[in-house]
This record gives structure tokens, C-alpha cells and sequence, in this order.
């Protein structure tokens, strides 16, 4: 029996089931989260062997909790945690965003990425290499942002709840990965690229693949011990600046 392990949040659809569809091709028991359960049964059911439904709400504290309690009496440690929970509620400016859209993009994008990785630390510290995969954006890059890029048009100011999250996921992601080096853990961030999913609203069906992007994230997964760690990469393995 394989005893490799990873948990994808957000895991139900999109770029995040085909992670999920990855690792488990890999040979990893993957638990495919999901906030709805009968959502999570049916991707586990599409994924196939190595799939495990876990319910998990990013948002929820005792939910993330129940959930890292619910591993642990399944798997002995977590050998990759992927982070790929995220929500956009609007393409509005700085100008037209209220604080309450704010808290509620950070609720998920930020502060869920927080709470579900320092539930799951302990599992990912047993592992012998812990990897983590933040799931972030393109347009979370500052440098890209205020400067001429191949992602979106400069000098956009919109989408300001979305973008300024990934932005400050790309810091912890930074933050965390400084923190763990020691116990060989590799912290990374990927900007997966405008994708046709429920979370693009503007992608086209015609934009790119959801599973090319998810092949970038299980490459970050799957760093060797010389492998990078703290950086934020495309998903094609180029580096994106901050």
C-alpha cells in the first residue's frame, strides 16, 4: 500500500479536482476537500483510486479542525498540503469595493489558507519532505501590477479584493516557507494562468486547460530535497516576480 498522502482544498472542481486527479495518478491517497459533502463524494467517485472525500470549509475553524482530526486517525502524516480554495466575488476597483467584500474574499483566500495549513502542520511535520502549494494569481504580482507583464493589462486596477489577497498570500507564502526551512518543508506559490473555470467569470471555454495548470501545481508537490522553496512560480515552471 502507498502511504504518500495530500489534502487539495477546494478539491470538488476546477483546476483543484484535477490536482487531486494528478496526485492520485501519482499514487497518493488524496482527500479531496470540499465544503458540501454529497459535491466531494462525486468528485472522489470521478477521481477515482486514491481519492478520499474529507468535508472542509476553509472558513469554518471546527470544520478545519473535525477535518485534520479526521486524517489523523486515517494517515500516519500528511506528505502535501495544496491550498487551491479560493473565491473572485467581483472585477470591482479599489473605488467600488466595500470592506465587507474584502473580508469575505480574505476569509477564504487568506485567512482559510492560514487556518487549515497550522491545523494540518503537525501531519505535514511527520512527513520526511512536507510540501506546500499555495494556489495563487498572476495578478496578485505587484511587479506585473505596476509594471508592463503577460497577464493582464497594465495599470488594471480592478478585480482589488481578489488581487490584493493573492497578494497577501504570496507574503505568507514567503513567511511560512522561511519559517519551516529548517524542518524541510518546500513553501511555494503558483499562478496558475486564466483558466476556464466557475471561478473565472471572463475566461472563454476556449482559454486554457484547467489540468495544464494543475500539472504546475503537482510539480511544486512534488520538488525534490534541492528544490526551491519561498518562490512563486507560472504554471509552466517560470518564475513570476513578487
Amino acid at each position: 500500500m502507498n502511504d504518500r498522502t495530500a489534502l487539495v482544498t477546494g478539491a470538488n472542481k476546477g483546476i483543484g479536482k484535477r490536482i487531486a486527479r494528478l496526485l492520485a495518478a501519482e499514487g497518493f491517497v488524496v482527500y479531496v476537500g470540499s465544503r458540501d459533502a454529497e459535491r466531494g463524494r462525486r468528485a472522489v467517485e470521478e477521481i477515482g483510486d486514491g481519492a478520499r472525500p474529507l468535508v472542509l470549509d476553509v472558513t469554518d475553524p471546527d470544520s478545519v479542525a473535525a477535518a485534520a482530526g479526521h486524517v489523523d486517525g486515517l494517515s500516519s502524516c500528511l506528505d502535501v498540503l495544496v491550498n487551491n480554495a479560493g473565491i473572485a466575488p467581483s472585477s470591482a476597483p479599489p473605488t467600488e469595493t466595500g470592506a465587507d467584500e474584502l473580508r469575505r474574499t480574505y476569509e477564504t483566500n487568506v485567512f482559510g489558507v492560514v487556518t487549515v495549513t497550522n491545523a494540518f502542520l503537525p501531519a505535514l511535520r511527520r512527513s520526511p519532505s512536507p510540501r506546500i502549494v499555495n494556489v495563487s494569481s498572476g495578478t496578485g504580482s505587484l511587479a506585473w501590477s505596476t509594471g508592463p507583464n503577460p497577464q493582464f493589462a497594465h495599470g488594471s486596477g480592478g478585480a482589488a479584493a481578489y488581487r490584493s489577497s493573492k497578494a497577501a498570500l504570496n507574503a505568507l507564502t514567503v513567511l511560512y516557507a522561511n519559517t519551516l526551512a529548517g524542518e524541510g518543508f518546500k513553501v511555494n506559490a503558483l499562478a496558475p494562468g486564466l483558466r476556464s473555470t466557475e471561478l473565472n467569470s471572463r475566461a472563454a471555454a476556449s482559454d486554457g486547460d484547467p489540468a495544464e495548470a494543475a500539472r504546475g501545481a503537482v510539480r511544486l508537490a512534488l520538488l525534490p530535497e534541492d528544490g526551491p522553496t519561498g518562490e512563486f512560480f507560472s504554471w509552466d515552471g517560470t518564475p513570476v516576480p513578487w
